[in-house]
C-alpha cells in the first residue's frame, strides 16, 4: 500500500491517505441526494469497503440501497475522550487488513466529522500493516489536515501490547508521539465548531 499524489474526492467527505486507504467524515446526513452523489463518486473511484466507526449513526440501509456490492462494517464508538480498549482496534484492524490483502481493494474509514475516531482507526490499520507510527500520523494529517487523531495514544498502546514491545520501545514511541503532537498543533475545538457551523447552515 503506497502513498500516491493526492487526488481527493470532490463531493465525498474523504481524503486519500494511500492508494488503498481513505479517511473522512460521514455521507451527508441531511441531504439524501448529496449522499447518493458521494457514494456514487467513491464507488466510481474504486471503493470496495467502508468501515464506519460512528456510534450515533449506522449506514447499513443506505449502503445496501445505493451500493449493495460495498462491504460495509459498522463498529461504532463514542467520541467523548474515553480510553479506547485494545479489543476495538484488534477487531477492526483484522477486518481491514484482510480486506486490503486484495490489491484492488479500496477502504474508506470514517466517523462523523473525520477528526478523531475515523483517523484513529486508520492509524491503527496502518500500524497493523507495519507502518512506523510517526510516518502513519504524517500520512493521515497530510491527507486530512483536520484530523486530530485523538485516540492515537490508545492505538499505539494496543500496537505495543500486540507485539509485546519492550518498555524501552514503548517509552521511545510514546515520546515520539508526544513530540509529534507538540510539533503538529491543531485547535480541534475550532475545527469542530467550524464543522458544526457548516452543518447548521445547510
Amino acid at each position: 500500500m503506497s502513498r500516491e499524489p493526492a487526488d481527493h474526492p470532490v463531493f465525498a467527505n474523504a481524503h486519500v491517505v494511500t492508494d488503498q486507504l481513505l479517511v473522512g467524515g460521514d455521507f451527508d446526513t441531511f441531504d439524501r441526494g448529496r449522499a447518493e452523489e458521494q457514494v456514487r463518486e467513491l464507488v466510481e473511484r474504486g471503493l470496495t469497503h467502508v468501515l464506519d466507526v460512528r456510534l450515533e449513526w449506522d449506514d447499513t440501509a443506505l449502503v445496501a440501497a445505493l451500493a449493495p456490492d460495498l462491504d460495509y462494517r459498522h463498529d461504532g464508538i463514542d467520541d467523548a475522550g474515553q480510553r479506547v480498549p485494545g479489543e476495538w482496534f484488534e477487531a477492526l484492524t483484522a477486518w481491514a487488513v484482510d480486506a486490503l490483502a486484495d490489491p484492488d481493494a479500496v477502504l474508506l474509514v470514517h466517523c462523523h466529522m473525520g477528526v478523531n475516531r475515523g483517523p484513529s482507526a486508520a492509524f491503527a490499520i496502518l500500524l497493523r500493516l507495519g507502518w512506523d507510527p510517526i510516518e502513519a500520523l504524517d500520512a493521515i494529517r497530510d491527507a486530512r489536515p483536520i484530523a486530530y487523531i485523538a485516540y492515537a495514544e490508545d492505538a499505539l498502546a494496543w500496537h505495543h501490547d500486540r507485539h509485546g514491545a519492550s518498555a524501552e520501545q514503548r517509552a521511545r514511541d510514546q515520546e515520539r508521539l508526544r513530540e509529534w503532537r507538540s510539533g503538529h498543533g491543531l485547535d480541534v475545538h475550532a475545527v469542530i465548531r467550524r464543522i458544526r457551523t457548516d452543518e447548521d447552515n445547510r
